[in-house]
């Protein structure tokens, strides 16, 4: 009975043995294995997104198809103010916003078109555009003609541009880091300061102007004082300044003016 014993707890004792001589790379093993372990956020949905059949930015005419090309004079006013249209998103997710007033040349589309097609992943993006062709005739004179004698030739056409609008639209199956480098290279080389947006930024700028008049605690905004005509201020302000209330001049933004 002894001896049985004794074999018994010699056994355990080898069982002990080697079980604590696994234990160590095992347990190495498990702490690295562990140690390796992240949370990851959950990857969008893209279940409800379409791509068009042809995803890429279209050319755009140098020239307009005109049967007769008219000439205009400068008009300003149209590159000052806000932007009334293609200001929103559509199909879209990110895209360049403009962030002041200006023009556009066929080369500046060009560009646009070109750095974006050529580097963006067509299978799972799509980019459109939200800015006509160039429209706007420019004229000018040859070199060395003498003052007088009518307005120059039309030189080139341009497209103008205001404040908020949306410039190219880019969408699909992708997130802001993919495309961003691409938008942003592209709207460093613009003719007015432009910002790459997404839904979400553009929603937060919009809110945090509204919150900016709402919590506003000055009393003399502004508009009160234009409304007013303290110190017969509207001898000096245009309708302009009177409609957006300072906000703009010319083709330029205050964005902390309320």
């Amino acid at each position: 009975m002894l001896s049985l014993i004794k074999a018994a707890a010699g056994g355990l004792t080898g069982i002990c043995q080697t079980s604590s001589h696994l234990q160590g790379p095992l347990h190495s093993y498990l702490k690295v294995l562990s140690a390796g372990l992240k949370t990851f956020e959950i990857p969008p949905d893209y279940s409800d997104v379409v791509l068009p059949d042809k995803p890429k930015l279209k050319f755009l005419n140098k020239v307009p198809n005109l049967k007769k090309a008219k000439k205009e004079a400068k008009k300003l006013w149209d590159i000052q103010g806000p932007a009334k249209s293609a200001n929103t998103f559509t199909t879209g997710q990110y895209a360049i916003v403009a962030l002041g007033g200006g023009y556009l040349h066929w080369g500046h589309i060009e560009m646009m078109r070109l750095t974006i097609n050529r580097k963006m992943d067509a299978r799972t993006t799509f980019a459109m555009w939200r800015i006509n062709a160039p429209y706007k005739p420019i004229t000018r004179k040859g070199l060395g003609q003498r003052m007088g004698g009518g307005k120059g030739a039309i030189d080139h056409y341009v497209t103008p541009v205001r404040y908020g609008r949306l410039i190219v639209e880019v969408g699909g199956k992708v997130e802001l880091g993919e495309v961003e480098h691409i938008l942003t290279e592209v709207a460093k080389k613009l003719p007015f300061p432009a910002k790459v947006m997404s839904k979400e930024s553009l929603a937060a700028l919009h809110k945090k102007q509204a919150d900016m008049e709402q919590n506003n605690q000055n009393p003399w905004s502004f508009k009160k004082i234009a409304q007013g005509n303290m110190l017969g201020i509207r001898r000096v302000l245009s309708p302009f300044d009177l409609h957006n209330h300072g906000r703009f001049t010319g083709k330029f933004h205050f964005p902390q003016r309320v």
